[in-house]
């Protein structure tokens, strides 16, 4: 009998699996399921061109509709996973319909956290998740509107840039010292923020959300110090929680994500996570969950491979853009804290490439803004976890590949 795989999350990191197990040469039955009654899109374009109008849904597919009949993949949409019989080697749906397995992966991704304050169910409060999500928010977001952004990480950071720059007047509300802070601490957030004041942002920092208010629909947003702020929309983003309940009843429905090992595979035989979902335990950094858009791509092309039995270690440095404005971002590695930071350029330029050192001189992370090349060319110093020469790492003429010791 021909094996069956099948794919829980209809999401890019499920479709570059399915579309991978097909390169590979599997002929078996391939069936990909999904919550959402499309194609599966990607959602970078969510932020940015789409939420402008500048480009239609179509532009964002992972694959051309066809293309999963012409490929022999069994596209199930609109159909919810209740949860993954691991004994019986089934997956169960809302409707009580089984689908056996061979092997299976969940790439079921990420939800947003929500707001818990008053008022935040009333119409006009926006979280940007789905397609359907960025319409509203289009829709509501005419030039001239008075929008606040709940949180500047990247993808607040990109919903102010983009509606700021079809005409509406932004007002970013951020718990933090500055903009992205997290993830880029505060020098580097620093930079980041000028960017968006430049652009004509308002920033309110160290600040909170106390609540909502309208007469049946948004109309203020109160901060936790009182100050109250005119609105016709609020767009917020409070960070997300790994969508695990799937795997209730199998231990592995963590509140930080699925736990897989090196190869992307969970304690349970045959059983996979990738993308979002996944708590992956990497060779460099430990175990780390990661939300980024190459590494869904990455991690479902290894995943698929390890279903056919490859037996690959997923150790990808990692990778990760942000458009703003005429700006571009772009990291690798993971570093959520750091003992030392090495800059190639200018912070003050904006044009720059920082490097993220651990205690040992480590590099860790690379994150760079409008400086090209070097993030990618630093892949190998963390994927291989290099301490190399500071004075040359600071060189803009030193090429970073040079810095890796020869393997032998």
């Amino acid at each position: 009998m021909s094996r069956a795989l099948v794919i829980v999350g209809a999401s890019l990191c499920g479709v570059t699996a399915a579309a991978t197990l097909r390169e590979e040469g599997f002929d078996g039955r391939v069936v990909l399921i999904g919550g959402e009654d499309l194609p599966p899109y990607e959602r970078p374009p969510l932020s940015k061109e789409f939420l402008r109008g500048e480009a239609p849904l179509e532009k964002a597919f992972v694959r051309a509709p066809e293309w999963y009949a012409d490929n022999d993949v069994e596209l199930m949409t609109a159909t919810v996973v209740e949860r993954v019989d691991a004994g019986g080697r089934e997956v169960v749906l809302g409707g009580g319909e089984r689908v056996g397995f061979d092997a299976l992966l969940v790439a079921t991704g990420s939800r947003n956290r929500r707001l818990e304050v008053p008022g935040a169910e009333l119409p006009g409060v926006f979280d940007l998740r789905t397609a359907g999500d960025a319409e509203r928010i289009r829709q509501a977001a005419a030039a001239g509107a008075r929008v606040v952004c709940v949180g500047m990480g990247f993808i607040g950071a990109e919903v102010a840039a983009s509606l700021s720059s079809i005409g509406c007047d932004v007002t970013v509300i951020e718990v933090f010292e500055t903009a992205l802070y997290r993830v880029l601490g505060p020098d580097i957030g620093r930079v980041l923020e000028a960017i968006h004041r430049d652009h004509g942002i308002e920033m309110r920092f160290n600040e909170t959300v106390a609540g909502f208010e309208g007469d049946g629909r948004l109309e203020r947003v109160v901060t936790g110090a009182g100050i109250t702020f005119e609105a016709d929309l609020a767009v917020v983003g409070v960070g997300t929680e790994p969508v695990a309940e799937v795997m209730a009843g199998t231990g592995l429905d963590l509140s930080g994500g699925i736990p897989v090992g090196p190869t992307l595979e969970t304690e349970i035989p045959g059983v996979f996570a990738a993308g979002d979902v996944a708590r992956h335990d990497h060779p460099a950094f430990g175990p780390i969950r990661v939300e980024h858009f190459d590494n869904a791509i990455k991690m479902g092309e290894t995943a698929a491979r390890n279903m056919l039995g490859r037996g690959e270690v997923f150790d990808d440095p990692h990778w990760f853009w942000s458009d703003q404005y005429d700006s571009q971002v772009q990291m690798a590695g993971f570093a959520p804290t750091w003992d030392e930071m090495v800059v190639r350029g200018s912070l003050e330029d904006r044009s720059f490439c920082a490097f993220l050192l651990d205690r040992d001189g480590v590099v860790r992370s690379a994150v760079s803004l409008d400086w090209k090349r070097d993030v990618r060319r630093s892949f190998e110093l963390i994927r291989r976890q290099v301490a190399p020469d500071l004075a040359k790492l600071a060189d803009p003429e030193v090429d970073l590949r040079t810095l890796v010791p020869e393997e032998g």
